[in-house]
Order: structure tokens, then C-alpha cells, then sequence
């Protein structure tokens, strides 16, 4: 019997500062929501202002994640780590400086560049410092700090904001920052992916395409969905995305997300699943964290505390279930996450929307189920993404992972609170509570959704026997030679 090898040092010293890393980007999705009665209270604004406030971020950092990955994979990824983590603390400075809502909204979409700069490097950078027999553990473990990150946002940013005021939701990340850059650049080990073209045209179709969908979605409510620059800005954004993935498929030399990834059904999948995940559990949390403010009449730390049964379960569950998922395989594990996760939230709309009135303990049960779920989620999703592709296209898989993610975040907002707004708003308890609900139960459906492409994932076993037939496949017909039918085995 072999023993397995132990982390070590360096592999110890890249989880400690990638996880570090990660959490202070994941904690910026949604670490403004308990301080909006605050922000909007100070620096004025409607619903689309706020939506603004979180969506800047989330679609800044969707759109460029891929491009971060190109930028690493090409000039080393540990320098271009360092450069999106300068970008990111400067970004969360001027936030904290920001005079004005218009100033904060453009802070927040700078502190997105440096994180999708730097998010999609971590992985990377990890997978090459733990060894494969590792990996499970430090990939669960990455994966909690994560979850652990967005769930506990609207907990930090509460009591930030209520003890200090909602700048230190940003000024937070300036010292973690300044003492993560000196870190990385001693402790990091320099690596680089294949030399590719930077894919400029792509980057450009893609971000214009989801500013435009994102834009008409916040707008729609407020400006009327048939107004011009609501369907302008829909029709425009879905036509570019389209010239996107058609630019991908036929004229990008060097494609900053290479389409016939998505042939693999494990890669096409697991991301369906991870957009849908997130646009429900995004678009949930930014109302939920109001609706215990503003109706439950919380301060924005008790808030936060109350979403504790939720937002505590990643660090401890992750781990484990990225144990567990090296042993069954991350299918079965993610599929369960992803169920739970939806049967929480519209557990939480039945009980919001019951006769009685705010009644936080009968809300508890629903946090639970979804702290359990999101905890299941994220623990063997990061291995599923890693082994669905070869190992020099692990560096794009990821930062794709993470901008479809961010992606189904961004929507989520947009989307859920297009819901919130047609059907309540912020009148009444009782008007606020009429348009959680149906936003609410939009967003479980959309995560089940989610759980039904997760079990499109092919096990195990059957995915690895795929992904090298389809890799000795791709590099016969690189050579010139003819493709072999091997039995089927690389049809999943």
C-alpha cells in the first residue's frame, strides 16, 4: 500500500493565501446588502441605485473572469494574481471614499476587474501546489471559504455597518490586502498555461452582451419592459451574446472560451447548474437580507445574525462533503445540495407569505435546509469543473465556472427583483412581503432547475473514460489522422 502524499509547505502556504484571497471576492458580492437601508439612507437612490450597488461587482467580475485566466495562463498567474489583488484593494478604497452613489456604483465595478483578475488564478495556483491525492480536501476546503464568503456577507457587512458605519464594509479589505500581497509574491510558486492571443473582440461581445440584459432587467420594472431603452438594451445584449458565441466558434484564433468545451455533457452540466444555483441564491439573499430589516425591524448585525443557520454551514459541511465526494464522486452530492437548497427557499416563501404576520422562528427550518444545501453545493463542485476538462484547459474551465456563476448572480438580482417589484416593493411589511414571495419561489425554481442539470453529469467513472477518449480523439485529428471509434467510449 502507497501512502499519500502529505500537503506540505508550499501547498499549505497557496491554500492559506488563494482561500484568503477568495474570500475577500466572494465576500464582495453580496457584503453590501444588510448596509442598502444605510447606503440609501446617506447617499440616496431608488431600487435600481441598490441593484447597482451589487450588480456593478457581480458583472464586472462575471464578464472579465475568463479574460483574468487568459491574462495568467499567458504573463504568469502569479503576477497577474498580485495585479488583480492591487486593482481590488484600490477598488474597495475608493468605495469606502465614494461621496456619492454614482461614485460607489463605479468603485464597485472596479473592485469587480480586480476580482475577476485574481478569483480565477486561485484555483489554478491551488491545483498546482496540493498534490492530485490532496486535492478533494483543499478543494472543499477553498469551496467553504467561498460559500462561507457569500453567505456571510450580509453578517458582515451588518455589523460593520451598524458599529462603525457601511465605509468599513470596504475599508476591510485594504489591510487584508496589504498583507496579502507581500505573501503571494514570496509564498506563490510562478506557473503559466498554454501561450494564447489575448481574445479582445470576445471579451468586448460578451461584456457589452450582458450589460445590455442585465441593464434591461433592473430597468424594466421602473422604465415599463416595452419602454426603448429597456427592449433596446435586451434585444442588443442577447444579439451580442449570440455574435459572441458565434465569434467563439468560427473566427476566434485563440478563443477566450473555446465552445467545444461545452461538448463534454460533465462540463456543460456542472455550469448550468452553478449559473442556476446562483441566480437563485443571489437574487434570495439580496431580498431576504431587506425583508428581515425592513419588516422583521432588525438592526443590520441582527440581521446577519438571524441568517446564521444559513451562512455558518459551508465551513462546516464543504470539507466534508469534498471528502466524501472523492470517494462516491461529486455528482450524487451536488445534485442533493442543489435540491435542498431549492426546497429551503420556498420553504422560506411559504412561511413569509403565511397569515400572522413576521414570525423569524418558523423561518428557521427554511435557513437550515438552505445552509445545508449551499454547503453540499459547494464542496465537489470545483473537482467536478477541474476533471471535465484536460489539465492545460483548467485554468479557462475555471475562470468559465466562475463568470457563469457570477453570471447567474448578476441575473438573480436583476431578475428576482423585477419579480419583487411588479408584485410588492417597499410601501408596507405587507407590500414587501407580497413581492418576496413570488420572487422567492422564481428563485427556488430556478435552483431546481439547477439540481436537474446536475444530474446530467456523467458519473465518475464513465466521465473519466470520456474526457481521455475525447482527449486522444482531439489529438489524433491534430495530427492529421483518422478518429477511431472506440466502442463509444466517448460518447457520454
Amino acid at each position: 500500500m502507497t501512502e499519500k502524499p502529505a500537503l506540505g509547505r508550499t501547498a499549505i502556504w497557496t491554500l492559506v493565501i488563494v482561500s484568503a484571497a477568495s474570500f475577500m471576492a466572494a465576500l464582495d458580492n453580496l457584503v453590501v446588502t444588510t448596509a442598502l437601508p444605510s447606503i440609501r439612507e446617506e447617499l440616496g437612490g431608488g431600487l435600481s441605485d441598490l441593484e447597482w450597488t451589487v450588480s456593478a461587482y457581480t458583472l464586472s467580475f462575471a464578464v472579465l473572469l475568463m479574460f483574468g485566466a487568459a491574462l495568467g495562463d499567458r504573463f504568469g498567474r502569479r503576477r497577474i494574481f498580485l495585479v488583480g489583488l492591487t486593482v481590488f484593494t484600490l477598488g474597495s478604497a475608493a468605495a469606502a471614499l465614494s461621496p456619492e452613489i454614482g461614485e460607489l456604483i463605479a468603485a464597485r465595478a472596479v473592485q469587480g476587474v480586480g476580482a475577476a483578475v485574481m478569483m480565477p488564478l486561485t484555483l489554478t495556483l491551488l491545483t498546482a501546489a496540493v498534490p492530485e491525492a490532496k486535492r478533494g480536501l483543499a478543494f472543499g476546503i477553498w469551496s467553504g471559504v467561498s460559500g462561507l464568503a457569500v453567505a456571510a456577507g450580509p453578517l458582515i457587512g451588518g455589523s460593520l455597518t451598524e458599529h462603525f458605519s457601511w465605509q468599513w464594509i470596504f475599508w476591510v479589505n485594504v489591510p487584508v490586502g496589504l498583507v496579502l500581497l507581500p505573501l503571494a509574491y514570496l509564498r506563490l510558486g510562478e506557473s503559466r498555461g498554454a501561450e494564447r492571443a489575448l481574445d479582445i473582440p470576445g471579451t468586448v461581445l460578451v461584456s457589452l452582451g450582458m450589460f445590455g440584459v442585465v441593464l434591461g432587467l433592473i430597468r424594466g420594472n421602473p422604465d415599463g419592459w416595452t419602454s426603448p431603452l429597456v427592449l433596446g438594451a435586451l434585444i442588443a445584449g442577447v444579439l451580442l451574446l449570440a455574435a459572441f458565441v458565434r465569434y467563439e466558434q468560427r473566427v476566434a484564433a485563440h478563443p477566450m472560451l473555446p465552445m467545444r468545451l461545452f461538448r463534454s455533457r460533465a462540463f456543460s452540466a456542472v455550469n448550468a447548474a452553478s449559473l442556476l444555483m446562483y441566480l437563485g441564491m443571489f437574487g434570495s439573499i439580496f431580498l431576504i437580507s431587506q425583508y428581515l430589516q425592513g419588516v422583521g425591524g432588525y438592526s443590520p448585525q441582527e440581521a446577519g445574525i438571524r441568517m446564521l443557520p444559513w451562512t455558518a454551514m459551508p465551513l462546516l459541511i464543504s470539507p466534508i462533503a469534498g471528502i466524501v465526494s472523492d470517494r462516491i464522486g461529486g455528482r450524487p452530492i451536488v445534485v442533493a445540495g442543489l435540491a435542498l437548497q431549492a426546497v429551503g427557499l420556498a420553504l422560506f416563501g411559504l412561511v413569509a407569505g403565511a397569515d400572522g404576520g413576521f414570525d423569524y422562528l418558523a423561518q428557521i427550518p427554511a435557513i437550515v435546509v438552505c445552509g445545508i444545501g449551499m454547503s453540499l453545493y459547494f464542496g465537489p463542485t470545483a473537482q467536478l469543473v477541474m476533471g471535465s476538462v484536460r489539465p492545460q484547459e483548467q485554468g479557462i474551465a475555471s475562470g468559465a465556472n466562475n463568470a457563469l456563476r457570477e453570471v447567474g448572480g448578476a441575473l438573480g438580482v436583476a431578475s428576482l427583483s423585477a419579480v419583487f417589484s411588479a408584485q410588492g416593493g417597499y410601501q408596507s411589511a405587507q407590500a414587501f412581503a407580497d413581492g418576496l414571495v413570488p420572487a422567492l419561489y422564481v428563485g427556488a425554481v430556478a435552483v431546481g432547475v439547477g439540481a436537474l442539470a446536475a444530474a446530467l453529469i456523467p458519473r465518475r467513472r464513465r466521465a473519466v473514460v470520456a474526457t481521455e477518449a475525447a482527449t486522444e480523439a482531439a489529438t489524433e485529428a491534430a495530427a492529421g489522422r483518422p478518429v477511431a471509434d472506440r466502442a463509444g467510449a466517448g460518447r457520454v
